[in-house]
């Protein structure tokens, strides 16, 4: 996504995990790194100030509301008209519309208990996230990632308001094209307001969809 940003032009500030700040030495002195939890409130204040633009990934770390505390400082501190764009998985539904597999049902369910019985993720919380984002009344876009694949880009991904449509039987996304679709969506007005779901362009399923 740092990269994505960068090819564009844009100035990058991030704020990473103490921890993982070494995963960004491939960028060093191209942008600048606020150390620290993105549900600090206060590290959160101090990164967007000024920016035109807010990539907030909405990982439910642990058990104490990590996603929501995230969600909620960048709601709050992100500049009157910014434009914010968070991510999460095909899970999450705005209107309750999307239609979900057997599978995939199973799997979030059988996920989210077993996380939270251990204390590593809370599925719930990424729900509360997003319904506290899609609440609110500013410009906003939801990216609803479906399942990741590691390799070089296939360009960019094809989206659809529900999952359960055609266009997206295929499940997979490069992660390196979800952060592409992130990126792009900070200039394209069309999805303010939109909880996309996407897929790989080049997935069986998108192919069909634009053959039809």
């Amino acid at each position: 996504m740092v990269r994505h940003a960068l090819d564009r032009g844009y100035e990058v500030v991030g704020v990473c995990r103490e921890q993982s700040v070494g995963k960004l030495d491939a960028f060093a002195g191209r942008i600048t790194i606020v150390p620290g939890a993105t549900d600090d409130r206060a590290m959160i204040e101090k990164a967007v100030a000024g920016c035109d633009g807010v990539l907030t990934v909405l990982v439910p770390w642990g058990v104490q509301s990590y996603a929501t505390g995230t969600a909620q400082a960048v709601l709050d501190f992100a500049p009157p008209g910014a434009r914010l764009v968070f991510s999460c998985g095909w899970h999450i539904s705005r209107d309750g519309e999307d239609l979900y597999s057997r599978r995939l049902k199973w799997f979030v369910a059988a996920f989210g208990w077993l996380a939270r019985l251990f204390r590593v993720a809370d599925l719930g919380d990424q729900v509360e996230a997003c319904r506290r984002v899609f609440a609110s009344d500013i410009r906003w876009t939801v990216v609803r990632g479906s399942d990741p694949g590691e390799a070089e880009s296939e360009g960019l991904p094809v989206w659809s308001r529900h999952v359960g449509d055609p266009i997206l039987a295929s499940n997979r996304t490069r992660r390196v094209d979800f952060a592409l679709f992130m990126v792009e969506a900070l200039g394209n007005d069309e999805l303010i307001q939109e909880a996309p779901a996407i897929v790989g362009c080049k997935t069986p399923s998108a192919l069909a969809h634009a053959a039809a």
